[in-house]
């Protein structure tokens, strides 16, 4: 079978977005709610175990803060947060504070002008995904994309497979026909438990993840001139940027 689409996660790999995005989003939705909660960079990479910004307030109150005392309506306090949460990361997208990680648009141009189906699967929210797409690449760029798989459309998250079966449905497409780009071990684990070939573009959070059984590790997409580092998988004769050329290789490797 030809390869004949691409899916991507989102937080980590389209850009990054965890640290200098999304947990400054949620420290301000803490301090501007009076909790004297802060999720620093390097709890925040523990935390980024959990997938799921909801259920990550409640593992941290539960694992890191015994000493809060839960009101009645924590579940709504909860909800509250993660809605003022994705205002604050939105606002930040708006001024421009999260760019796209190297190639990474590049090759979305490339896959579009050969016609290449795109789609996202991810855990994030809607309103998120769409505000980085609108921001980071273009306003029309969610129509870039086939289908954006997101949030809670389907109930378990990574590193269940739910999310990817969700858009390998949409696509009507065999998991032999794709293949997902992803950053952290969660994302991974998805993406081969339906069956994904997988490219993964490591970050400061997820750089000691084990990644065993991916296509691809590496840095980054690279560019011409920022080439990447292949971390794991098969020799790339001297090349220094993933485009679709190389992809048919690794998708095509028995």
């Amino acid at each position: 079978m030809n390869l004949q689409a691409l899916i991507f996660d989102v937080d980590g790999t389209l850009a990054d977005t965890e640290r200098d995005g999304h947990r400054v989003a949620f420290n301000a939705a803490f301090k501007e709610a009076g909790l004297d909660w802060h999720w620093h960079v390097d709890l925040y990479g523990e935390l980024l175990a959990v997938t799921g910004g909801k259920e990550r307030m409640h593992h941290y109150i539960e694992r890191y803060r015994p000493d809060y005392k839960k009101p009645a309506d924590f579940d709504a306090l909860v909800a509250r947060l993660h809605a003022a949460k994705t205002q604050h990361y939105t606002a930040l997208l708006a001024r421009g504070g999260i760019p796209l990680r190297p190639g990474v648009w590049r090759l979305l141009e490339e896959a579009r002008r050969h016609g290449m189906r795109l789609a996202i699967a991810t855990t994030t929210t809607p309103a998120n995904v769409s505000a980085l797409l609108r921001h980071a690449l273009s306003p029309a760029a969610e129509s870039w994309f086939e289908i954006i798989g997101a949030g809670d459309v389907v109930a378990a998250k990574k590193p269940a497979p739910d999310i990817y079966h969700y858009v390998l449905e949409h696509l009507q497409l065999a998991p032999a026909q794709c293949l997902a780009f992803e950053d952290s071990e969660n994302g991974l684990r998805a993406a081969q438990a339906a069956r994904l070939r997988t490219v993964i573009t490591i970050n400061d959070y997820t750089r000691t993840h084990d990644f065993s059984g991916a296509a691809l590790v590496l840095d980054h997409l690279g560019e011409a001139d920022q080439p990447f580092n292949v971390l794991a998988g098969p020799a790339v004769n001297g090349a220094t940027f993933l485009d679709l050329n190389l992809l048919q290789k690794i998708f095509i490797k028995p």
